[in-house]
């Protein structure tokens, strides 16, 4: 049974759930002809057991991206006497639109795939119909035993007359369809023994219609299947564990937690637990929509401004065809063309990780030392290790100890494919760091000197990583200032800006 009224506590991740439900939904240039439309339905499917495994059982990953039976989310959490779960299981349901019309009263309605009414284009395709169902119950009845609740939805069928062409005319309809979805969820709880104070929550949703033969045709058998299926886990006196970074106390226990098909993170606001958000897409900890967002756009990878631009560049009859495709398409339409200057302005990019700047790893703002601050940085980031500092660490390279401020020609060697290393190849550049890999391997950070851009590339922490060996020294001793790279080690590695 459906209870969205009941669900409030979980408005705080809704925004976010919706995005991934919808994600793929219908993309840009929303039009029903579009090719990458014609596909559809890429996360979180849930489908018949018989039809997913025809061909043998799918291999079970922590990614809903393809077709399974299941999803199982396992996490750990913390729970005070009393306390209350509750789990909200999301999908969506497929719903045809089929455009039918007939030349008399009594005779046959037949299939159309487009045609107008009244001036207005009228598509056949294929929606969807969210629906949601909690479960909510005492945690004591979960230490009693498993529990399972049913979660799927009915079909049904609604009919919407456009027009009625009398005895002798033409009369159209549009009728949506929808079959039934069977599904259950089962809850269980694995109390762990130990020092680490959590017990481990099993939440396992599984479509069980039987009636699917193998075979069948993947359109038709996503009318049986659950859509972009995703759970919400909260509740009362419950506090969930980090399964991306977990305590030291309880590691162990979190490398046991066995996902199918699934990645639950925490939810809601930074550094609370009180939810958990388990997701066919891999997220991060406490997602969120970006602020500056006016609306979904079925592509939630922050390119809402790309997006918006672009839709406004659509023609009158690309339009035309995107509003009869879809009416969420349509809803689209009309929000990007009626959105204020001052909305777009705001799309135009947001910086939020920006720190503030650093001096060097012997100073520090208020005088302490610097290994303090250590353990407080992740590993690669300067100080973040006390063993290894890119701003003042040096490599060998020609006998000369090259380090940051030291020019370099570079000289990429030939491997392969990459037209970058042709345009770099016997050019000067800036050494900005010397990094060390996890493997050992060594790094260095180059800003091009004649780029335009290599300021603010350097402001931003974006530079030309190269081996020792691809690189030679304009400074120092035994360094040939007027010599280019050799024959045999001209272009074609393969050499990539990432941010430091």
């Amino acid at each position: 049974m459906d209870h969205p009224s009941q669900a409030a506590e979980f408005g705080q991740i809704r925004a976010v759930a919706d995005a991934i439900c919808y994600e793929g939904y219908l993309l840009y240039p929303y039009r029903r002809s579009s090719p990458k439309n014609r596909v559809r339905w890429q996360f979180g499917v849930l489908a018949p057991r018989g039809w997913v495994e025809a061909d043998g059982p799918v291999p079970a990953s922590v990614a809903g991206s393809a077709e399974s039976w299941q999803q199982q989310t396992a996490c750990l959490f913390e729970a005070a006497p009393g306390a209350v779960l509750r789990v909200l299981v999301r999908f969506l349901q497929l719903q045809s639109k089929h455009i039918e019309r007939r030349t008399h009263r009594d005779g046959p309605w037949e299939f159309v795939e487009s045609l107008e009414t009244d001036g207005e284009l009228q598509l056949s395709f294929d929606e969807a119909v969210p629906h949601e169902t909690l479960i909510e119950l005492p945690l004591a009845e979960l230490l009693e035993g498993e529990r399972t609740y049913p979660v799927g939805a009915p079909g049904g069928e609604e009919t919407t007359v456009l027009a009625d062409g009398g005895e002798q005319g033409t009369s159209v309809r549009v009728v949506r369809r929808r079959r039934p979805v069977q599904a259950r969820t089962s809850l269980r709880v694995d109390p762990l023994e130990g020092p680490g104070g959590v017990d481990r929550l099993i939440v396992r949703t599984e479509n069980t219609d039987a009636t699917l033969p193998p075979g069948t045709p993947r359109e038709e058998a996503l009318g049986h299947a659950l859509l972009a299926t995703h759970t919400l886990l909260g509740g009362a006196g419950l506090e969930f564990v980090s399964l991306i970074d977990p305590p030291p106390r309880v590691r162990t226990y979190a490398r046991a937690c066995r996902n199918l098909h699934t990645f639950p993170v925490l939810a809601g606001e930074e550094g609370t637990r009180r939810m958990m958000f388990s997701s066919p897409i891999l997220l991060d900890d406490h997602p969120r929509v970006a602020p500056e967002s006016p609306g979904d756009l079925h592509d939630a990878a922050e390119i809402d401004e790309l997006l918006s631009l672009r839709t406004l560049l659509l023609t009158d009859e690309e339009k035309r065809e995107a509003r009869a495709t879809d009416p969420r398409a349509a809803a689209i339409l009309d929000r990007v063309e009626n959105m204020p200057q001052e909305v777009f302005a705001r799309l135009h990019g947001a910086i939020r990780s920006l720190e503030p700047a650093r001096h060097e790893l012997s100073d520090t703002e208020d005088g302490s030392d610097p290994s303090d601050r250590a353990e407080d940085l992740p590993w690669w980031r300067e100080g973040g290790d006390a063993g290894l500092s890119p701003a003042t660490d040096s490599v060998l390279v020609d006998g000369v100890a090259v380090r940051r401020g030291h020019r370099v020609r570079m000289c990429p060697r030939a491997r392969g494919a990459d037209a970058q290393d042709m345009f770099l190849a016997g050019r000067t550049a800036r050494v900005e760091g010397v990094f060390h890999d996890v493997d050992g391997s060594v790094h260095l950070a180059l800003s091009v000197e004649d780029d335009p851009a290599a300021e603010l590339n350097a402001w931003y922490g974006r530079f030309w990583y190269f081996r020792p060996d691809e690189v030679q020294p304009v400074d120092g001793a035994g360094a040939d200032t007027d010599s280019a790279c050799p024959d045999e080690e001209r272009p074609d590695g393969c050499h990539r800006t990432v941010d430091a």
